[in-house]
């Protein structure tokens, strides 16, 4: 004769209390699941923001092409600075186009934007916006160093390539090339991940750097694949739009300004599901 004997509590018994489990604990704000194709949703948005306001976008389009034109002066004169002031180009464009979010968030609420709004967006999140371009400046610095030692460690010295891109680029110089692009991939790789939606959030809600950055890089680390194809376009269409001497930004910094302030709405909506 055999006996079974059961590790299940006796819910009949006296002082009995019933387990119920916990919810689970999401870590940052909830990401709405994107589709592969959003990029390009992103983008046809944010072409009808800059048609919708071309003055305020034409005016940030003329200041990124007037920094570009300023970083090829400082190439003639030291290109070893100017390979690390184009990085800086690409990953500082968060903070640039903080007036761009702003106006897409004016025309998202059927109002009509002023360049005086564009010009103080700063100031809806004053602190926090800056701790997180103070940081972005940090990395972006710190990828600056990270090219002189590559230059330094590729030719035993600092080389003069003072107005040669071609000389620069060789085929001699694959080994630097290499080099060159991992370590800024990695750079890039890692300040993309945190800034992505960052400066949007900090924009519209009150919410501090901290979270803003781990907010990014839970998009990133959750919906890889449409944030890698979102990170190519960016990269794609800035770097043809520097080719013709950087005029290509005067449409082209603005269009990916009011994109970015979509791909942010996208992934996490309007604050209190409005």
């Amino acid at each position: 004769m055999s006996c079974a004997v059961s590790d299940a509590p006796d819910e009949s018994a006296p002082g009995y209390i019933p387990y119920v489990a916990e919810p689970a604990v999401e870590l940052g704000p909830a990401m709405h699941r994107l589709p592969l194709s959003a990029p390009l949703q992103w983008l046809r948005l944010g072409w009808a923001d800059l048609r919708r306001a071309p003055g305020i976008g034409g005016f940030f389009g003329a200041c990124f092409a007037l920094m570009g034109l300023a970083v090829l002066l400082v190439f003639r004169h030291a290109p070893i600075y100017t390979l690390a002031l184009c990085a800086g180009f690409l990953l500082l464009g968060p903070v640039l186009c903080l007036g761009l979010y702003q106006v897409s968030l004016k025309l998202e609420r059927g109002e009509r934007p002023t360049i005086e709004d564009a010009l103080g967006a700063w100031l809806a999140n004053v602190r926090q916006i800056a701790i997180f371009g103070f940081v972005l400046l940090i990395l972006e610095m710190l990828w600056g160093r990270a090219a002189l030692v590559v230059f330094a460690v590729s030719f035993n010295g600092m080389p003069d390539f003072a107005g040669s891109v071609a000389k620069l680029l060789s085929a001699d110089n694959l080994a630097f090339i290499a080099a060159y692009l991992l370590v800024g991939a990695v750079f890039a790789g890692l300040i993309y991940a945190v800034s992505v939606i960052s400066m949007p959030l900090l924009l519209d809600r009150d919410t501090d750097a901290i979270s803003a950055g781990l907010a990014s890089l839970k998009l990133c680390l959750t919906q890889p694949l449409v944030m890698l194809f979102w990170g190519l376009l960016l990269t794609t269409l800035v770097v043809l739009a520097m080719l013709p001497y950087f005029a290509g930004l005067i449409v082209v910094g603005p269009w990916l300004g009011h994109a970015s302030w979509h791909a942010y709405r996208a992934a996490l909506g309007s604050p209190g599901g409005r």
